[in-house]
């Protein structure tokens, strides 16, 4: 199974400077060759910038967020058929910021991973504990009960979901999970899905998403249950994110 490499720009960006970056990205020739699979998560506003430069590329694209209603007087949000009307491929859902800064609990990730899944649009579950719990022991408690809510809320598609666990405790700091402890927690969401999927399970991509860089990216792509990564500030970074990319051709 090719890896996957998922750029998450946060909130950040503007049209000139996408445009640069996007134009060096579509160029790779590790995503070109088909050596890996990649895409890009950027702010909604700025969807119709990676469709009109990606769209004839390999590449494939994103958004971060998505609306856990169809329409109505929801203000500000976005929902799953909007994102559609860009081509979006995957939909980030339950990411640590979402639910650290905006309360998003277990179960509205999982009706945003329904809700995604009706429109055909991928959910990247974002799962992961926070410092307090890992110094308590509780990461794999944690990551198995955000996990669990979306697979009940979406039964039998549970083999169209993209894992993607964050050690929050790592994001934005500086620190990464060595491999043997990133793997750990692989492992125990891999065992989830084929407990939930059968051996579906063993082919669903759980990506790492705890500060993967060009310096660490090989290592921890070499782990049996990582399949990809997902990548904040270092997919802001053409030449790092290459170095990514080679690193997630070459494993």
């Amino acid at each position: 199974m090719k890896k996957l490499i998922v750029g998450n720009w946060k909130m950040n960006g503007n049209l000139t400077a996408n445009q640069d970056l996007l134009v060096a990205l579509a160029g790779n020739q590790n995503v070109a060759s088909g050596a890996c699979d990649a895409a890009v998560c950027a702010p909604v506003s700025y969807l119709f910038q990676l469709k009109n430069v990606l769209e004839t590329t390999r590449w494939t694209w994103g958004a971060q967020d998505v609306s856990a209603h169809d329409a109505g007087a929801y203000t500000g949000e976005v929902s799953a058929g909007m994102l559609k009307d860009f081509n979006v491929r995957y939909v980030l859902v339950g990411h640590s910021e979402r639910r650290q800064y905006h309360g998003e609990s277990d179960s509205l990730v999982a009706a945003k991973a329904q809700r995604a899944l009706a429109a055909g649009i991928t959910p990247i579950v974002c799962v992961g504990e926070t410092l307090a719990e890992r110094e308590r022991g509780e990461t794999m408690d944690v990551v198995k009960r955000q996990l669990a809510a979306v697979i009940h809320a979406v039964g039998h598609c549970a083999t169209e979901l993209v894992v993607a666990y964050e050690p929050v405790w790592a994001i934005g700091t500086g620190q990464t999970a060595s491999p043997p402890q990133a793997q750990a927690v692989h492992a125990v969401l891999r065992a989830q899905l084929v407990a939930a999927c059968g051996e579906h399970g063993m082919s669903s991509r759980i990506l790492y998403g705890g500060s993967m860089t060009a310096a660490n990216a090989a290592a921890l792509l070499a782990e049996n249950d990582i399949d990809g990564g997902l990548i904040g500030g270092a997919s802001l970074k053409p030449t790092d994110f290459s170095s990514i990319l080679f690193a997630a051709s070459a494993a």
